[in-house]
């Protein structure tokens, strides 16, 4: 049985403004469906190519705060969203998610703010042990990002838009666990990103949209990939020709 909480999506751009930016994007302005066939999907690609936007618009089209957060957050601190979310319409799985999140790295402080403003309505102890046994703001970025998704343990859908941003490799390869134990055990990921670590969760399946074109690569055949590796194992050489 097919148990993802998004089987697919449709993108109808005549519900979306003629002569939108959208479609001065190349990746973007040629998708008319996308099928998810992994708990893991990850866009993959240069910035610019739409991999956020797509991103956004599917977590806005399910019903999440553009911002990130639950279903259940509501706030707003800048009116930057999309308009693909217009046109975007979700094929949703038959089971329902007991958890979901949209976790974006640039306002997760933001996210971190409205979390700290319900704990009104959790006892201490309980607020406070749930994120590493203290308040998120008194955590770094990057402490504060990981123990908020490391609460989270229940079966769901989860949509990350460059996690790696806030994280070290070392606190990069603790993310890589915790999304590798958790799509074992049922949830889905939808992720967008640059990160070599990420980038080779095992099973995962890797949307490329290099090229003008999305297309299904293998993780050797990413360009995140591809480059740090030619940095690591090539680095004088390479260093030399950038710099001559």
């Amino acid at each position: 049985m097919d148990r993802k909480f998004i089987r697919s999506l449709q993108i109808d751009w005549g519900k979306i403004e003629e002569g939108s930016y959208l479609q001065e994007i190349p990746v973007l302005k040629n998708i008319t469906s996308l099928e998810f066939q992994d708990n893991i999907t990850i866009f993959a690609g240069e910035n610019g190519t739409g991999k956020s936007t797509l991103l956004e618009a599917i977590a806005t089209a399910y019903g999440f705060n553009p911002e990130g957060g639950s279903i259940n957050y509501r706030f707003s601190t800048f009116d930057d969203v999309s308009p693909l979310s217009q046109g975007v319409r979700l094929t949703k799985g038959i089971c329902r998610a007991a958890s979901n999140y949209f976790f974006r790295a640039e306002s997760f402080f933001n996210v971190a703010t409205k979390a700290e403003d319900y704990r009104d309505f959790t006892p201490k102890e309980i607020f406070y042990a749930r994120y590493g046994g203290k308040s998120l703001h008194e955590q770094s970025h990057g402490e504060s990002f990981l123990s908020y998704f490391q609460s989270f343990h229940e079966p769901g859908l989860y949509l990350m838009d460059e996690p790696e941003a806030a994280l070290s490799p070392q606190c990069q390869l603790s993310l890589f666990l915790q999304i590798s134990k958790m799509a074992e055990n049922g949830s889905q990921f939808i992720i967008a990103s640059h990160s070599p670590i990420l980038l080779g969760i095992p099973n995962a399946g890797i949307i490329s949209f290099d090229g003008g074109e999305l297309k299904r690569c293998s993780y050797q055949d990413t360009e995140s990939y591809q480059i740090m590796e030619m940095f690591i194992n090539h680095r004088d050489a390479l260093v030399k020709r950038l710099l001559d």
